[in-house]
């Protein structure tokens, strides 16, 4: 996508470049030139510590605000759960494809696995690669795909993973109690991060069995925290 069709509301990728004392640089990698972020659009709350948000190299969604001849403004704090997700798992998949064609493409991974992604659905082909090699095809010669099934053929199946950070508070006097009631669940393995944040970290045999199941478990908190009156921010 070039800089010109870029539209307010459009999210992207982007990469943390540097960190001053007003704002948070990043490279947004698909335009592949640079943004700013206020703190006042990393998070709706009073920032104490920059860095439980941001850090130098850390790959993070934002959303277009404004965008006025080459400089471009972000928001953090206003992309959505699911265009995150979505953003990131497309990410995460492209890192997975390369992955796997590296050993057989050598130096022209990165050329293939980029016309592989104009041309089509990268995280479908990830999630059906096992099955359907054959997707591949057109980009692999037949012996590289030869190697690609036996590749696939030996490699275990593993299950998927899905992760979400949350930040979660009570001003109650049973706020402890209530924090522990809120979280509550056999679903999925939720371990404290310090001052407050939390991830949860959901398994399946699919990612989009994880998702859903994560979702789930997101509606069981954001539910028990209004009950509680607790403050609840799913990062």
């Amino acid at each position: 996508m070039s800089l010109n069709n870029v539209k307010e509301g459009d999210a992207f990728l982007c990469t943390v470049t540097r960190i001053e004392s007003v704002a948070v640089f990043v490279n947004i990698d698909e335009l592949n030139t640079e943004g700013t972020i206020v703190y006042s659009e990393i998070s709706a709350g009073r920032i104490r510590n920059i860095r439980e948000f941001v850090s130098v190299g850390k790959k993070i969604v934002c959303k277009i605000l404004r965008k006025k001849d080459s400089h471009i403004e972000l928001s953090l704090r206003r992309v959505t759960a699911s265009e995150r997700d979505g953003i990131m798992d497309k990410y995460k998949k492209e890192r997975i494809l390369s992955s796997i064609l590296k050993p057989i493409l050598k130096e022209t991974t990165s050329e293939i696995v980029e016309k592989i992604k104009k041309e089509n659905d990268i995280p479908e082909i990830i999630d059906n690669l096992r099955s359907n090699p054959q997707s591949l095809k057109e980009y692999l010669t037949p012996s590289q795909m030869d190697i690609l099934k036996k590749q696939l053929s030996e490699k275990k199946e593993k299950e998927k993973e899905v992760k979400r950070k949350i930040s979660l508070k009570s001003d109650s006097e049973s706020g402890i109690t209530d924090i522990k009631s809120i979280l509550d669940t056999n679903e999925a393995d939720i371990s404290y991060l310090g001052s407050s944040h939390f991830l949860i970290t959901v398994k399946a045999k699919e990612y989009k069995q994880a998702n859903s199941q994560l979702e789930k478990i997101i509606a069981s908190i954001k539910e028990k925290s209004k009950a509680h009156k607790a403050q609840l921010e799913i990062k």
